[in-house]
Formats: structure tokens, C-alpha cells, sequence
């Protein structure tokens, strides 16, 4: 690669089909193996070499307050005040701080597994050997019956854009497939990267449940300041959460409460006491 590249995470999302967890929080700081997934995406930046407000950014608008002040001086910020612009808009409105440069651009609700427990599984082969031109897209294949990808594979969380195709950008709602992977499909600009790894959209609460459960790969992830009586099994808890009963299969978020007496399955119990079932 020898085009300059910053990274973007796309935040600003509502998490409409994660409700009622996310009327709690935005879907970008819900907890996944007791981090949340707005880290996991820093972290993964961080693991190709780009870090700290000059080389990344984050929108916000759904409960910005809330991003804002997680993300603090780790990125640049951009706030969309009047509601979410889709991911184009969103990139569209970073314009000006990109400058230039091409953007390596993921959601912030994309699970894939930790390189750590995976090597060479990760969003760096979108980097190796990029000319600056193309637009690239992490893929795996289509599931049965699923419809609408690109030549039989589906989007895995994470876009590399040129700066040719981010200058055109505007700040209307819309999204990358309308304003920039059907047109590079369309000209043969698109390079599809397979994906070998784990990889899921945790916008459901089945699909978070399960990222969940596949970062605590097959046993328990207990934050050491969650407090244990009763009885976990693959479960995930967070910190400073209580757990009394009995739970399987679940997600305690942090500072959540099970009482004794309580058995729970295949739910997401959040720190107000509100429980999603899952399965």
C-alpha cells in the first residue's frame, strides 16, 4: 500500500432492530465479551497501524452524548446533530478532516474475530497491495437463500474508499452501497477480500447473543469485578454485575442483577433490570 489511509467507524447508527437495549444505549457501546463494540473497532484500527484523532474518526448522532464521551481524545469526532446520514453521509460530512486521504471505513456493529485468537484473520489483507484507486470490501460468502451481495458474497463490516470516490460525497442520507460500492461494481473497480474468520452483524439480539458467546469461546467471561453466588454457564457478565441465580447461555451486562432465585436463558439482562430474550 502506498496511498495515505485514515480510519473511519461509523457510530451513529440507532440500533432500531436492538431495542429495547438501545434506548439505553447506542448500539456502538453495547458490550461484546464485556467490551464494547465502538473499542473493538478502535482496537482493530489500532492493529493496522492507525490511532488517535489525526488518523481516525468517529460519528455520532443517536444518543451522541453517550459516544461522545466514551470516545473522548482517542479520534476525531464528527456529530451529526439532525439524526444519522447513513454511512455515505456520514463519510461525506468527514470531508474536509479526511482530506485526501482514502478511508478504511467499518460499522461500528461489525463482530470479527479477535487476530489475537485468529492470526492473520483481520481487515489487514483490505490494505496489502492497494494501488489507492479501487474500492475494496471485506466479504465471505452468502448465506443460503440470502440475496442482494456482490458475485455471491456478503459484506464483512469493513471498506476501503479512495479519496476519488469520498470527494464526491455529500452530507445527505444515504449509504456506501447506493453512493459507492454498486458504482465501483458497476466501472470494475471493486475488489472483493475474503474473510476467513468469524464474522457477524450484531444487529439483532440473536446475533449479539451469539458474538457474545463466540468471544467467550465456550466457557464463562466473568469481569473480576462482577460478583458470582449462583450458578453461570456459557454466559458472558460484566463488570460490577451480580449474579445470584442461575443464567445460561446469556449476556449480564454491566452492572446488571440477578437475583436469587431467577433463572435466566438465552436472554440479555441490561443494568436496569430490563431482560431481551434472544433465542
Amino acid at each position: 500500500m502506498t496511498a495515505e489511509v485514515c480510519g473511519v467507524v461509523l457510530a451513529a447508527g440507532e440500533g432500531q432492530r436492538l431495542r429495547p437495549l438501545t434506548e439505553l444505549v447506542p448500539k456502538a457501546l453495547c458490550p461484546i465479551g464485556n467490551i464494547p463494540l465502538l473499542d473493538l473497532a478502535l482496537r482493530r484500527l489500532s492493529g493496522v497501524g492507525l490511532a488517535g484523532p489525526a488518523s481516525i474518526a468517529v460519528n455520532a448522532a443517536y444518543l451522541a452524548d453517550q459516544v461522545v464521551a466514551h470516545v473522548g481524545d482517542r479520534a476525531h469526532l464528527s456529530v451529526e446533530p439532525d439524526g444519522p446520514l447513513g454511512t455515505s453521509g456520514g463519510i461525506g460530512r468527514m470531508k474536509n478532516w479526511i482530506d485526501g486521504r482514502g478511508a478504511l471505513a467499518g460499522n461500528a456493529d461489525a463482530y470479527l474475530t479477535d487476530p489475537a485468537r485468529e492470526p492473520g484473520k483481520d481487515i489487514a489483507a483490505l490494505l496489502e497491495g492497494w494501488s489507492g484507486e479501487t474500492v475494496r470490501m471485506l466479504v465471505l460468502p452468502c448465506r443460503d437463500g440470502e440475496t442482494g451481495g456482490f458475485s455471491g458474497m456478503r459484506f464483512g463490516g469493513f471498506s476501503l474508499l479512495p479519496w476519488r470516490y469520498i470527494k464526491d460525497l455529500t452530507d445527505e442520507d444515504s449509504s456506501l452501497v447506493r453512493t459507492a460500492w454498486r458504482p465501483a461494481e458497476a466501472a470494475g473497480e471493486l475488489e472483493l477480500v475474503p474473510y476467513e474468520g468469524f464474522y457477524l452483524d450484531t444487529g439483532v439480539p440473536a446475533d449479539y447473543l451469539a458474538a457474545n458467546l463466540h468471544a467467550a469461546a465456550g466457557a464463562n467471561l466473568v469481569a473480576e469485578s462482577a460478583t458470582v453466588t449462583g450458578e453461570v454457564t456459557h454466559s458472558v457478565v460484566g463488570s460490577g454485575a451480580q449474579v445470584a441465580g442461575t443464567v445460561s447461555n446469556c449476556v449480564i451486562w454491566p452492572g446488571a442483577t440477578v437475583a436469587a432465585g431467577e433463572t435466566l436463558t438465552g436472554v440479555i439482562r441490561a443494568h436496569t433490570g430490563l431482560t431481551v430474550p434472544a433465542l
